[in-house]
């Protein structure tokens, strides 16, 4: 259950389409319900900006299916993260063509809502739903130091999609070639977030954050050699960064750094709605004291 939903929900109930004892057969679930080993948060989507989000790792294929159609059944929208090759069959198995399977990024996304409200997911590719019409502003940029980073990349981009944040992307434009950054300095400086994936030395989150205003979520990776321990060594770089409005996440976490900075951007495009309609309330009011 999310806010969209629950309003339709109640609108449904004042326009007398849905009786109030059907609306709380649909609400007799909430806050939260017991789905096989775990107790799916059906509150979160409402509390938050998602549904809850299923990590696959260390779930069993059956475990991640029960959990599935537990929160589909009430938000009609899931999103499964560090899903391998038999979970994602698994889910694909049990939703069919609402599941959406992205292999790199190790995602399920998995859409059952109207198409017209989000994009038709596919099997393949940049899984993920796109809205089919996308607000102005509240856009993020994702920045990738190099293409053994694309994993993590990949998953911040697509928990952005699902969060139906508008997201472009730079890759491989680590620091060994700093023109290949220099290049997108307008996208720098429009995107209202921006998300910097690095390994290694993890530099390029303060060379980003050098050359913009926007706040920068920089997620470390565990790509390197030996002496990058697991991506100890960008995490503590990133940490160290220079630049000020740096904030860093886990390693590997492109889920954390893509919720992150989806929020910052639907903030952002939340003001400038507020301030359109502020405009258009102000203009028929001129309008009408002519």
């Amino acid at each position: 259950m999310d806010r969209a939903r629950l309003r339709r929900l109640l609108g449904d109930v004042r326009r007398g389409r849905l009786s109030p004892s059907q609306a709380l057969e649909a609400l007799t679930t909430l806050p939260f319900e017991t789905a096989r080993d775990a107790t799916v948060d059906h509150h979160r989507g409402l509390r938050q900006h998602l549904p809850e989000v299923i990590l696959c790792e260390g779930k069993t294929t059956t475990q991640c299916v029960a959990i599935a159609r537990a929160i589909v059944a009430r938000s009609g929208r899931c999103l499964a993260t560090r899903a391998k090759e038999p979970h994602a069959r698994a889910l694909i198995a049990a939703f069919g063509d609402a599941a959406a399977w992205n292999e790199t990024a190790r995602t399920v996304v998995l859409e059952t809502t109207a198409p017209g409200a989000r994009g038709r997911p596919s099997h393949r590719g940049r899984a993920g739903p796109v809205p089919a019409r996308r607000p102005p502003g509240g856009s993020v940029l994702v920045v990738s130091a190099g293409t053994s980073d694309a994993p993590v990349a990949e998953e911040a981009i697509v928990t952005l999609e699902f969060m139906g944040i508008p997201v472009t992307r730079v890759s491989d434009a680590g620091v060994a070639g700093i023109h290949r950054v220099l290049g997108h300095l307008p996208s720098l400086r429009e995107a209202s977030a921006i998300v910097v994936v690095a390994g290694m030395e993890g530099a390029l989150a303060s060379v980003v954050g050098g050359l913009t205003d926007r706040p920068v979520i920089a997620v470390p990776t565990s790509v390197g050699y030996g002496a990058s321990f697991g991506g100890l060594a960008a995490l503590l770089g990133m940490l160290n960064a220079c630049a000020a409005g740096v904030t860093v996440v886990n390693i590997d976490n492109g889920f954390g750094g893509g919720y992150a900075a989806g929020v910052i951007a639907g903030q952002s495009r939340a003001k400038r709605t507020g301030r359109a309609a502020g405009s258009a309330r102000a203009s028929r009011k001129s309008g009408r004291a002519k």
